[in-house]
């Protein structure tokens, strides 16, 4: 499962802070600090459209093949039409935006933001259609048909996208420590959650300890995704560069792929789970900024190496 690099003429020059692949197809739609929002043709190697925002991109998704959303730093919310080429702003929160995800079933797009508040936009006007204090800024969220799972410090709310008013299920932290990034199962029956310092929780267990000086250290988890039809195997990023894929029941490594030049910032799955593009980007959370550039790796599955229990490397 050796990754090939993605070949850009115009090269990313900040930061990437997202990577999705389209619902159908193995478009992937990259959002970067550099201001520019790309969408890249993985089987045919090519850059589909480069669109240049007037702030840094911190994230992205896709609504269908051709229209997706993006978030920046001048607080905006951003929807583009890739089939006219048209971009129509959304709206606007109150400070930085962090996260961005659309909901099929409703039909609604979603953010959240260190303003403490979660929006669903309403796409036929151009305002929103509710805006929720969720009583602190929220870090990750994640969304799985008509519930969104909303990260806030140290707390899990999942609301329903029909009625934000309340949240049906809050769970208390049960450890002190913030969480970085939430995933919701494919089968919506639960959540995957990464804390500082890095467990994997949902079945709690220590996540990418590396041995340093004869003793181990626990490393920042930046991403979690699922395989889409293979049950419990997921693939976690940290900041050290190192991507694993595990099986969530045995709390194995079933592989360990290259270890990168920078941290693993964004992953993602292609809709059959044939591909995985991993982001290699400088992430703005660590301490000194790499002097290697960013870059966007494309493993091809192996379904011997996703369907072992033995821990394997890559070369």
């Amino acid at each position: 499962m050796e990754g090939n690099c993605l070949k850009f003429e115009n090269p990313v020059q900040d930061a990437i802070s997202r990577i999705q692949f389209a619902p159908h197809s193995n478009n992937l739609l990259i959002s970067s600090w550099d201001s520019t929002l790309r969408l890249y043709d993985v089987e045919s190697c090519t850059m589909r459209l480069e669109i240049t925002s007037e702030a840094a991109l911190l994230g992205c998704c896709f609504q269908n093949e051709s229209t997706a959303f993006s978030i920046a730093a001048d607080f905006r919310v951003t929807r583009h039409n890739f089939a006219v080429g048209t971009c129509q702003t959304v709206g606007y929160h109150h400070d930085l935006p962090t996260c961005v995800e659309y909901s099929q079933e409703t039909g609604l797009a979603i953010s959240a933001g260190l303003d403490n508040r979660l929006c669903s936009w309403d796409l036929r006007v151009d305002h929103v259609e509710y805006s929720k204090n969720v009583g602190g800024e929220v870090e990750a969220m994640s969304i799985h048909g008509v519930f969104v799972v909303v990260a806030i410090g140290t707390s899990i709310s999942i609301y329903d996208l029909r009625n934000l008013k309340e949240p049906v299920h809050l769970k208390e932290p049960s450890m002190d420590y913030g969480i970085r990034s939430v995933c919701s199962f494919p089968n919506g029956k639960g959540h995957a959650v990464s804390l500082q310092p890095m467990y994997f929780a949902n079945c709690l267990f220590r996540c990418h300890p590396k041995p340093k000086d004869g003793k181990y250290h626990l490393v920042a988890v930046n991403d979690i995704v699922f395989h889409p039809s293979i049950h419990g195997a997921f693939v976690t990023g940290d900041e050290e560069g190192y991507a694993i894929m595990w099986a969530a029941q045995s709390k194995k490594r079933l592989y360990q792929f290259q270890r990168y030049g920078n941290s693993v910032a964004s992953l993602s799955y292609n809709c059959e789970g044939e591909l995985l593009a991993v982001a290699s980007s400088y992430n703005y959370q660590e301490a000194t900024e790499s002097e290697q550039p960013p870059q966007v790796f494309i493993h091809r599955m192996n379904e011997n190496d996703v369907g072992s229990s033995s821990i394997k490397s890559s070369k």
